[in-house]
């Protein structure tokens, strides 16, 4: 039971040795193939994860290309055309239901950006917005930078003062005293035709209204409409509308001239509205009669 001599362990691995050495490069090769599999795979589990992320956002592109966008912008302070909710988030009015359903014809998703009513214009001749409309009045001097749709409403200048005023029942009655109108607006220009006429401009129709409740003016001219809302809705029981108009005007949808082809688009859609009776509708929800 002795143990063999250290010789002859040492003349067992000297003859096992090449052995060894003749089994190390195929091990070598193995070993190799193996690591060059398990690459591949990751390579290609990655080249998978790539192209699925690519293909979605390309869908993503496409579902966002696809999707057109009209940037439509207003003057929200003008009931009952364009005003929000009593939460200041809702856009609403018979303008604002009006170019949804415009947008929805055209198959657009509508974007309504509230901005100065003196401002509208300068947007989008500046290209921040895609058409205005905002109870907008067609004249010769707004045509000169905007093209306008075809007139979607008919309206006119009337008067409010103050329910006990006996002195002012018709225009020409407005000479020597001071009238509250909103800035940019045709209320502004007519009144200020007229001779002998104090003009209080304000940002808004609201303020112009405060402003006659404050008795900082004798009267006010707005968009007849706009006028028998404020009284309907307020219920303002000190405030009243006199029926004598100064004009007759028609509201526009406005858009560049650098884009005849939405205004071409626009005036098709109301067509169609007032062909499938849509128009009527949003016309009377607001008006409480049909149109004419």
């Amino acid at each position: 039971g002795s143990a063999p001599p250290a010789s002859n362990w040492c003349c067992r691995f000297a003859r096992a040795m090449p052995v060894v050495q003749r089994l190390a490069k195929p091990c070598k090769i193995l070993l190799k193939l193996y690591m060059a599999k398990k690459l591949l795979v990751l390579c290609m589990a990655a080249l998978m994860a790539m192209a699925a992320l690519v293909a979605g956002c390309g869908g993503e592109q496409k579902a966002a290309e696809s999707e057109k966008v009209l940037k439509v912008g207003v003057n929200a302070d003008f009931a009952p055309f364009e005003f929000q909710d009593e939460n200041g988030k809702e856009y609403q009015g018979f303008d604002m239901d009006l170019i949804r359903a415009v947008g929805e014809e055209m198959g657009y998703k509508v974007d309504i950006n509230n901005l100065n009513f003196d401002g509208l214009i300068p947007a989008l001749e500046a290209g921040n917005i895609d058409v205005c409309i905002s109870g907008m009045t067609i004249n010769e001097e707004r045509k000169q930078k905007v093209n306008f749709s075809d007139p979607y409403y008919k309206s006119g200048l009337s008067i409010a003062v103050a329910k006990d005023n006996e002195s002012i029942k018709t225009f020409e009655d407005l000479k020597g005293k001071k009238v509250g109108v909103q800035i940019a607006t045709t209320s502004a220009a007519e009144v200020k035709k007229i001779d002998g006429v104090h003009v209080k401009e304000f940002d808004s129709s609201a303020d112009v209204f405060m402003e006659l409740r404050a008795k900082g003016v004798d009267a006010i001219v707005n968009d007849s409409p706009v006028n028998d809302y404020y009284i309907m809705k307020s219920g303002e029981t000190n405030v009243k509308a006199l029926p004598d108009l100064l004009t007759s005007e028609d509201y526009g949808i406005a858009v560049s001239k650098k884009n005849e082809e939405l205004l071409k688009e626009i005036n098709a859609a109301l067509k169609k509205l007032h062909e499938n009776g849509k128009y009527d509708e949003i016309f009377t929800k607001w008006f409480g009669t049909t149109s004419k």
